[in-house]
């Protein structure tokens, strides 16, 4: 099966993100006609001169209306060389939450910005957001380059700007291509009118980058989420712990620390989700993991390497983004704190300050986190938490927050395991 890619798009308002998906799956053919035809009658209700791509993702009849995207539209297409993921992000600062969540899971983070305009404030707010939530790629479209002739100082210009900025973010690869999404230039099929770039198209890009270096295969964590023991009369031994691998390579014969408890012991067995054996356990495949020993192993736990334990503390340093609309986060605060399977209590002891996400100021006196912001807050949990570092870990080293009476997820947290 295709390797798959995760990305979530980006940028500043009417840049043309929702258009350059459309276009994205419109030229690689990955459109059901039901869409396409959905797609068409709504261009012409709306008095579109021709087919508006962008109705693709806009799917909420606010956004259709308004011709803006508010919440998160999620896309899949695939070709020959790989499957796909699409977030397509709000561009609007007061859904700086959904492009977070939309974000968090992506393996690459695509940025438009609109070749008249350059660099605007909220690009570098969502290129700050990628760089936050440890994306480890980003790809920089210059988009609407038919407004400006094609003109390739125009694209130099804004590629240097950029850069500049980009300097200052923990961003390691960035690329960055001319394109008109209206048009299709340099979308799928490469662009007549720019033939001074020779660069790759977006959609070569997208197939060919290396994301199999990007997994953590060296620290092994498997948080447990469900207990199995069937106790029945074909197997009446079986004890099989279920979940999915967050990191690390797993392989019958490996000795494992069970923890919080510290109990040791020897993997006897891996089954796959249909029971067949796997000689080799990593992320993302759900597996079950029989033990050699009967050892006390229960939700929540994680089962590790010997000689390679995550983090186990009640005391958190984080990066929160806060989520709600109904009250703020301020030190005092009590929440329930849900990390990878495990769910335990958690105050917030400190907030050490909100970051203002424009202009990267930390605001040290700040007393509360209202919605979309961002800030550096200190929690204690009433049990261990068993945690890597964000940057070197996304699934062990982030969580959210859950309020304690109306159950909805208020936060979401990023841990920083060298408290920096």
């Amino acid at each position: 099966m295709p390797e798959l890619l995760r990305f979530a798009t980006a940028g500043s308002v009417d840049d043309g993100k929702s258009t350059l998906i459309g276009r994205l799956m419109y030229d690689t053919k990955t459109i059901f006609e039901d869409q396409l035809d959905s797609m068409e009658a709504a261009s012409r209700a709306r008095g579109d001169e021709r087919t508006n791509l962008a109705l693709l993702t806009d799917g909420l009849r606010a956004e259709r209306e308004q011709g803006i995207t508010i919440d998160v539209a999620y896309r899949y297409f695939a070709t020959p060389a790989r499957r796909f993921i699409i977030a397509d992000t709000p561009g609007h600062i007061q859904y700086t939450r959904n492009m977070v969540t939309g974000a968090s899971t992506a393996d690459l983070a695509l940025v438009l910005v609109d070749a008249r305009k350059g660099v605007l404030e909220q690009s570098r707010r969502h290129a700050f957001l990628a760089s936050l939530l440890g994306i480890p790629h980003l790809v920089l479209c210059v988009n609407k380059m038919d407004l400006v002739d094609g003109d390739r100082d125009v694209f130099e210009s804004v590629k240097a700007d950029f850069r500049d900025f980009a300097r200052k973010l923990d961003i390691h690869d960035v690329a960055f291509l001319p394109v008109s999404a209206l048009h299709g230039d340099n979308i799928v099929n490469r662009s007549a009118s720019m033939s001074w770039y020779e660069g790759p198209t977006l959609l070569h890009h997208l197939e060919e980058l290396h994301i199999a270096s990007d997994r953590n295969l060296v620290d092994a964590r498997f948080p447990v989420q469900y207990v199995i023991r069937p106790q029945s009369e074909r197997h009446p031994d079986y004890r099989g712990y279920a979940g999915t691998v967050a990191s690390g390579v797993f392989r019958p014969g490996d000795e494992v620390v069970v923890l919080p408890s510290g109990f040791t012991s020897t993997i006897a067995a891996i089954d796959g989700p249909g029971g067949s054996p796997v000689t080799d356990a990593f992320s993302p495949m759900a597996v079950t993991i029989r033990l050699a020993d009967d050892v006390d192993v229960s939700r929540g736990d994680l089962i590790a390497r010997v000689g390679n334990h995550p983090t186990v503390d009640q005391d958190l340093d984080a990066t929160v983004c806060w989520l709600s609309d109904r009250g703020e986060l301020a030190a005092g605060n009590r929440y329930t704190l849900k990390h990878t399977t495990r769910v335990v209590k958690a105050k917030v002891t400190d907030l050490v300050y909100r970051l203002d996400v424009n202009t990267l100021h930390r605001d040290q006196g700040a007393t509360a986190l209202g919605l979309n912001e961002i800030g550096r807050v200190r929690l204690r949990t009433q049990a261990p938490v068993l945690f890597d570092d964000y940057h070197r870990n996304r699934d062990t080293g982030s969580f959210i927050l859950i309020d304690e009476a109306t159950h909805a997820t208020v936060a979401a947290g990023m841990i920083s395991a060298g408290g920096r």
